[in-house]
């Protein structure tokens, strides 16, 4: 599983890492993939730029944890997890969650489990910078509940 993660502050070229993803990898049928990017207007107005933070270590273990659910679940042969932390101006890249696997299904079924579990169990803390001052980002209910349809319950719901 090693260098299936990156917790980084670099942008990330999302060719060459699907390019990497299949490299010598002659099964793969399919690849889907998941870019997120920094809204220009966040839910409080607009967002002029976005910082992200983790706790080193238990971020990355948290997401090898969602990777392992995610291959026990779906037939995959490859994932790679970009998320990036630091500040972001809008319209920056955020976050890269790609897969491959023989078929399409499963592919896009792991690609959105991922991000779903990514959205509402990985640690990160998100800060909006806007007009008005900055804001911590909650999490969303509807983030929870995409989750929820998966069979997986959030941790952050009381």
């Amino acid at each position: 599983m090693s260098g299936e993660i990156s917790i980084q502050r670099a942008d990330f070229d999302v060719g060459s890492e699907l390019a990497r993803l299949r490299a010598g990898e002659a099964r793969v049928g399919a690849v889907c993939c998941f870019v997120g990017t920094v809204r220009e207007h966040g839910s409080s107005g607009p967002v002029s730029r976005m910082e992200l933070e983790h706790y080193p270590g238990m971020t990355e273990k948290a997401i090898a944890a969602m990777i392992e659910e995610a291959r026990r679940r779906f037939d995959l042969y490859g994932v790679r997890v970009i998320h990036r932390v630091g500040a972001l101006a809008a319209q920056d890249q955020i976050v890269l969650v790609a897969v491959t696997s023989s078929h399409r299904q499963a592919s896009f079924q792991a690609c959105e489990f991922l991000m779903d579990y990514l959205k509402t169990q990985a640690p990160f803390w998100k800060k909006e910078h806007t007009p008005d001052g900055e804001r911590w980002v909650d999490a969303r209910e509807s983030d929870d509940a995409a989750l929820a349809r998966w069979g997986v319950r959030a941790r952050n719901v009381g």
